[in-house]
Parts: C-alpha cells; sequence; structure tokens
C-alpha cells in the first residue's frame, strides 16, 4: 500500500495532522519506517493483531510496484511517470527505479500529506522529477496542476501509478469516476499500474481490518476481485492480468510457508 491520500478537495494544508492516524505513516511504520507518529503507531499495532501477515502484504505490494515500474518503462517504452498517492519515501523509489533503466525518464510524484511532500523533496536528485501536494480526490486538479504539467507531457505515453491508493475512497467519493477521469487523460501508449486490498483473501476478518482505519484520515474499502477489475476500464490488462501482487510476474519463487497477501495488482495499456 503505498500512500493513501485523505483530507479535502479543495486547497491543501500544509500543516501535519497528528492527532489521527494516517494510512502513509501507517504504511511507513509497517514497512519499518521512521517518518510516523505515536498515534499512527498504534493503529498500525491494532492493525497488526487483526491481520498479522501486513507487514508481509505491503513488502509484497511493494516489490509489485518495482516489477511494474521495470516492465513500464523497460518493456513498454514508458519515460513520464505519474505516481499519485507515493507515500513516504522508501528506497529504492520510483525515479531510481525508472532512472536505472532510462534516466532520462521523468515522475511527478503526488500526495497530499505535506511531511510526504517535504520529505520527498529532500531527496530528488534532479529537474525530471516533480513532487506536487494535491489530491487524489480532485483528479482535474493533479492533471493541472503546473507542477506535474512541468514534468508531464499528456500527448506522450504516460505511466500512471495508483498503487494501493484506490481503496482509500469509499464508494460515496465516486473511485470509479475519478479513476476514470485519469485514464481519459491519458494518450494511447499509457499504462495503469493499480493495486488494491481486497477482503476475498482472508473474509472472515475483512471487517475488522477495515474498522481499525475508521479512526484515521481515511477509510479502508475492501473491494472484491470483479469490483477492482473495474477500475481499468477499457485498458487491456499484460499477463498475468489482475492477481494477488506476489503472483504478479515474480522474479523469485514464494518463499515456503509465505502468507496469502489480500492485496490485488495489474497492469494494463491503453490501446487505440
Amino acid at each position: 500500500m503505498t500512500s493513501p491520500l485523505s483530507g479535502g478537495s479543495g486547497a491543501q494544508s500544509t500543516k501535519i495532522d497528528t492527532s489521527k492516524p494516517h494510512p502513509a505513516r501507517m504504511y511507513d511504520y509497517f514497512l519499518g519506517g521512521k517518518d510516523n507518529y505515536e498515534v499512527d503507531r498504534e493503529a498500525a499495532e491494532q492493525f497488526i493483531k487483526v491481520a498479522p501477515e501486513v507487514r508481509a502484504g505491503v513488502r509484497a505490494n511493494r516489490r509489485f510496484m518495482h516489477r511494474a515500474v521495470r516492465h513500464v518503462v523497460a518493456e513498454g517504452g514508458v519515460r513520464q511517470i505519474l505516481d499519485i498517492g507515493t507515500g513516504l519515501p522508501t528506497e529504492p523509489n520510483v525515479h531510481q527505479i525508472a532512472h536505472a533503466i532510462a534516466p532520462r525518464t521523468r515522475i511527478a510524484y503526488v500526495d497530499n500529506d505535506p511531511i510526504v511532500s517535504t520529505h520527498s523533496r529532500a531527496l530528488m536528485d534532479g529537474t525530471d522529477t516533480s513532487v506536487v501536494l494535491a489530491d487524489l480526490r480532485d483528479p482535474r486538479a493533479v492533471l493541472d496542476h503546473p507542477d506535474v504539467r512541468k514534468v508531464i507531457d499528456f500527448d506522450r505515453p504516460v505511466a500512471l501509478l495508483l498503487v494501493a491508493v484506490v481503496h482509500f475512497l469509499p464508494d460515496a467519493e465516486d473511485p470509479y469516476g475519478i479513476v476514470a477521469t485519469l485514464r481519459d487523460a491519458l494518450p494511447t501508449g499509457s499504462y495503469l499500474v493499480l493495486s488494491h486490498a481486497t477482503g476475498d483473501i482472508h473474509e472472515d476478518r475483512r471487517e475488522d481490518a477495515a474498522s481499525v482505519y475508521n479512526k484515521a484520515t481515511a477509510t479502508m474499502n475492501l473491494r472484491p476481485h470483479a469490483r477492482v477489475l473495474d477500475f481499468f476500464g477499457d485498458f487491456t490488462l499484460v499477463d498475468p492480468g489482475l492477481v494477488q501482487v506476489p503472483d504478479w510476474r515474480p522474479d523469485e519463487p514464494p518463499k515456503h510457508g509465505a502468507p496469502p497477501i489480500g492485496i490485488y495488482g495489474g497492469v494494463a495499456r491503453k490501446n487505440d
């Protein structure tokens, strides 16, 4: 789950809210990071009690993102990446993976958490990368943001990354409309990389897991395979389709006794 976005869809506040757990900082804690607060750690530990495989899950999700970025850059030939819900920096970051293959790849990182924005800017290594404080809930504002437009040319193929972020949008906020607005802005030859938490794998505890986020700045909205698939619209999924993230083009055999991971992931291309 790279960092979930939360907050209003209007102007972004630069104030860091430590009164509630933030999913991005909880995710950082799951990964073993230090950019989190006591309120985040307490909520994360509650989630671990309900879903003890969560640390393995976020690592598997992160590795899925690594493989997907390598695919769209090396095999898809994409040289522009729009990463929405980027989360707190965790090496290797998207720009490091992409630049190892194609150093001129341009990346726009978008998140609505000021701490994410601050930390990301400190690690940027050149003018081909931009860090934007904006909110997924207002996709038009993201697409039109001058710091996005500075590095992303929407007349050329773009890889849109929505990695473990859309499940923080409840149905009432029209997540399918939001993702469709982003998809529609992409030209032919672009890619959508998306992962999403599901209750399909651990049905017996999905409500307890989701309830931990009820006190956070964004709720967890688990969706079944068919509804996650709908986010790809008319894009064409590359093999092996929408699968559990460890099963998407693994570069190493699964570890014996590894827990099943309740996150789906897929990569799809926009064709003519």
